[in-house]
């Protein structure tokens, strides 16, 4: 799969993830079976937005962009939004 394939399967999977999250908050009466699954896609939103930043970061030093890798929730979650 070329680089530029790559970043469209991830941004691909991002807009999977905002439709889920906007359907569960469309509901008129959130589970906490939703409420878990919300802050799961929140936490994978923040891995492939980060993905895509080390991607074009690697990408416009010259470098291969598939050295990004996706980093731990416990990472990601630390950046301020």
């Amino acid at each position: 799969m070329s680089g530029a394939a790559k970043d469209r399967s991830v941004l691909h999977h991002i807009q999977e993830l905002t439709e889920e999250e906007e359907r569960l908050y469309r509901e008129s009466k959130i589970s906490e079976a939703d409420l878990a699954r919300l802050k799961a896609i929140g936490v994978q939103l923040d891995q492939c937005w980060d993905l895509l930043r080390q991607r074009r970061a690697l990408r416009e030093f010259g470098k291969s962009p598939d050295e990004a890798q996706v980093r731990t929730a416990s990472v990601v979650e630390k950046y301020e939004g």
